[in-house]
């Protein structure tokens, strides 16, 4: 189905492996291709509770940009290059009312860095080293790392890393709170499925109105507290907001329906 990925749904989960093991998993507009497409399938494929994105191999989940296709660019294709990336994968990610997890196995920079950064939240492998090294190339980032670098590890560290193409190790990720958890390779996707099965308990319209309030929150979004009180009352005319108060009340397990 897909040129460049492999993906299979488990449980409720679509796992979506990046397959470029011998390109260690670069983007290239191929990738971005294949992942817009995957995206609108998890969106509308109510099979699909949730997406797990990782990379093929022990060594990358994706190490980059494909660089060669930036040598004919000027800056119009530049710019139309960052902005396809963005509309197709990265935002769509970032605004899937579905959760969407990075298990980051290995090397994840550049747009890699970007791709983990745009999921909800991110688990790593020990092995994982994440950076943005656009710089040695005479770039920035530019599917919105400067931007979420920000939102996640703050001001002082992003301006650091952005601006040395520092690369940081999979424990320092976590101190920084770029990533929620660090395990081994082989409790990766084990831990990613098991967190989002705890999620598929819950209110799946509720996850989706918390996934969008915190979005607004790390925007910095001057109606976030609008719209949270919005979200919180319509809330109340679903399904499942009564499902969950009369089980709480009941003292029974809860049956949503995302109705």
């Amino acid at each position: 189905m897909y040129q460049t990925l492999l993906t299979e749904i488990e449980k409720g989960t679509l796992i979506i492996t990046v397959n470029r093991p011998d390109k260690m998993n670069a983007l290239n507009k191929d990738v971005i291709a294949d992942l817009s497409n995957a995206l609108d399938e998890a969106y509308t494929n109510a099979d699909v509770k949730s997406i797990i994105i990782t990379g093929a191999g022990e060594k990358a989940f994706v190490a980059g940009a494909d660089i060669s296709e930036f040598q004919t660019l000027d800056a119009a294709g530049g710019a139309h290059l960052a902005k396809l990336g963005q509309d197709k994968v990265f935002s769509k990610i970032e605004n899937c009312p579905k959760p969407v997890v990075a298990a980051v196995n290995g090397f994840s920079l550049g747009g890699g860095c970007e791709l983990a950064m745009a999921c909800h939240f991110r688990i790593a492998s020990a092995n994982a080293k994440f950076g943005q090294p656009e710089v040695n190339l005479g770039l920035i980032p530019g599917y919105g790392g400067t931007q979420r670098l920000t939102q996640l590890v703050g001001k002082g560290k992003a301006m650091e890393l952005a601006m040395t193409a520092d690369m940081v190790g999979a424990e320092d990720a976590k101190s920084l709170g770029l990533v929620n958890y660090v395990v081994t390779l082989e409790e990766l996707l084990p831990k990613a499925k098991e967190i989002l099965q705890k999620i598929h308990t819950k209110a799946p319209l509720a996850v989706a109105k918390v996934i969008a309030c915190v979005n607004d929150a790390a925007k910095c979004d001057p109606l976030g507290f609008d719209n949270e009180i919005t979200r919180f009352g319509e809330c109340f005319s679903t399904e499942d907001m009564q499902e969950g108060v009369n089980s709480f009340l009941e003292k029974r397990k809860a049956a949503f329906k995302g109705k």
